[in-house]
C-alpha cells in the first residue's frame, strides 16, 4: 500500500490548566513540509477546563497558520495539514466520533472545525502524552 504524501504543514498542541478548572496554558509547534518549526507557548490567565486549554490552543494555532498563510498571499485551500495531540477527546470530537455534550466546550469545537474546514485535506492523529510532551516541553 503506498504511503500518503507528507502533509504540508504539522501542527502539534497540548493545553492543560493549573487545577482543572484553573489557569489555562498551551502550546504548539507549527512545522512545515522542510523542516523549519515555530513554537509558541500561551498563558490564558482565566480560569478553564483541560477541555477548554486544548481547544483554545488548537484554535490559537490555526489561526496562527491560516494569518500566515494568507500573509504570503495564498490559500489556505491549497495545503494539507496534520494536527497531532494527546487530547483523545478533542480529537474525537472533531472528527465526529464523540459528542459534544459539555455545552461550554461546543463553541469551541465549532470553531476548531470551521478553520479545519479552509484547509484542502486535515489529518487528525493522536499521539501519547509523553511524545507530546517531549516535543512540546511540558
Amino acid at each position: 500500500m503506498p504511503r500518503a504524501a507528507a502533509p504540508d504543514y504539522v501542527i502539534i498542541f497540548d493545553g492543560g490548566s493549573r487545577g482543572n478548572p484553573g489557569p489555562g496554558y498551551g502550546s504548539y509547534i507549527i512545522r512545515t513540509r522542510d523542516g523549519r518549526e515555530d513554537r509558541c507557548h500561551l498563558n490564558f490567565e482565566e480560569t478553564m477546563t483541560n477541555n477548554e486549554a486544548e481547544y483554545r490552543t488548537l484554535i490559537a494555532a490555526l489561526e496562527d497558520l491560516i494569518g500566515r498563510i494568507q500573509k504570503t498571499g495564498k490559500d489556505p485551500s491549497a495545503f494539507t495539514l496534520e494536527i497531532r495531540g494527546d487530547s483523545q477527546l478533542v480529537l474525537a470530537q472533531l472528527q465526529g466520533t464523540f459528542r459534544v455534550r459539555a455545552p461550554h466546550l461546543r463553541p469551541l469545537q465549532q470553531a476548531a472545525r470551521e478553520r479545519l474546514s479552509r484547509f484542502r485535506r486535515v489529518r487528525l492523529v493522536w499521539q501519547p502524552r509523553e511524545a507530546s510532551a517531549s516535543e512540546l516541553g511540558h
